[in-house]
């Protein structure tokens, strides 16, 4: 499976020769929304860009990203609420100091809270074994501390992994991570030691921050892609169970002119609930090790 192009965590799968098997209900397609709730350094570190940053401190593309904290994710609740949705909320650790409220109010929608690192003006791929064990120690600790209980998966901030992280992410205690978009299931990963953790697909495609801020797609050519892909995924489900996630940042879509199209695909694929699993990606997770263990 190790191969010089390779990595050595899965080995080679076509989709048409593995397994057929439901999500709960008989269904053969999940569905989830991850909406990324993250907080950045001021005067430093990283950042998603609506405008190319000036010198530092970049006070148009900073203040761009809070807004999305103080007003778009609380209009992204909204939305969440009046269509029945459940979320993954992938949180940065340090939004607990800096949006006291923020997290809790998704909390008490009972979605599910994800490990997303401390803060995304970092990357954790960069850093020493030693300093990334740290790393994921400490927003693991202050996640646990604040919602009683450790969290199932993470995803890297900026999707950022070392040759180690998946070994040190079984090792901190994580069941799955999301950082991988190489399929249309989870996956399981195989780690050192003999361990494991499944790799549960997080998109690429229907993420806004590779359509709007990358590819400039407008908020509507963002939902339009959302309807299509989930017609058509709702339709190749039918000989195979499929991930579709759709990963979401307030800053981005939570202004009022791509909210008002997002809303739009929302709803089409909330008319499909009854064809549907409408979840998380936890439960996914938990689903595919469930059919492992049995």
């Amino acid at each position: 499976m190790d191969t010089p192009t390779g990595h050595g965590r899965y080995g080679y799968s076509a989709l048409p020769d593995r397994p057929v098997y439901d999500w709960p209900g008989g269904k053969r397609l999940a569905v989830y929304v991850a909406l990324n709730l993250e907080t950045f350094d001021f005067g430093s570190g990283l950042g998603a860009e609506l405008a190319p940053g000036g010198p530092q401190p970049d006070v148009l593309n900073y203040a761009w990203r809070d807004w999305g904290n103080r007003v778009g994710a609380w209009r992204m609740k909204a939305l969440f609420d009046a269509l029945a949705l459940p979320a993954s909320v992938l949180v940065n650790s340090r939004l607990y100091d800096d949006c006291p409220g923020l997290i809790e109010a998704f909390r008490a929608r009972g979605d599910e809270i994800v490990g997303h690192g401390r803060t995304n003006a970092e990357r954790q791929g960069t850093l020493d074994e030693a300093a990334e064990r740290a790393l994921i120690a400490e927003a693991t600790r202050t996640l646990t501390r604040h919602e009683g209980r450790p969290p199932a998966g993470w995803l890297g901030p900026w999707i950022s992994q070392s040759p180690v992280t998946p070994d040190l992410l079984a090792e901190a205690g994580y069941r799955y991570l999301l950082d991988w978009a190489h399929d249309d299931q989870p996956v399981w990963f195989v780690t050192r030691g003999g361990g494991r953790i499944l790799s549960v697909p997080y998109p690429q495609e229907l993420n806004d921050i590779p359509a709007i801020v990358a590819r400039k797609d407008t908020g509507r050519q963002f939902a339009e892609a959302i309807v299509d892909g989930f017609d058509a995924m709702l339709e190749q489900s039918r000989t195979a169970p499929l991930v579709m996630g759709i990963a979401l940042h307030p800053y981005i879509v939570g202004q009022p002119h791509r909210l008002k199209p997002l809303r739009t695909a929302l709803e089409h694929i909330a008319r499909h609930r009854d064809d549907i699993w409408l979840t998380t990606a936890g439960a996914i997770a938990d689903h595919v090790a469930s059919l492992s263990a049995a």
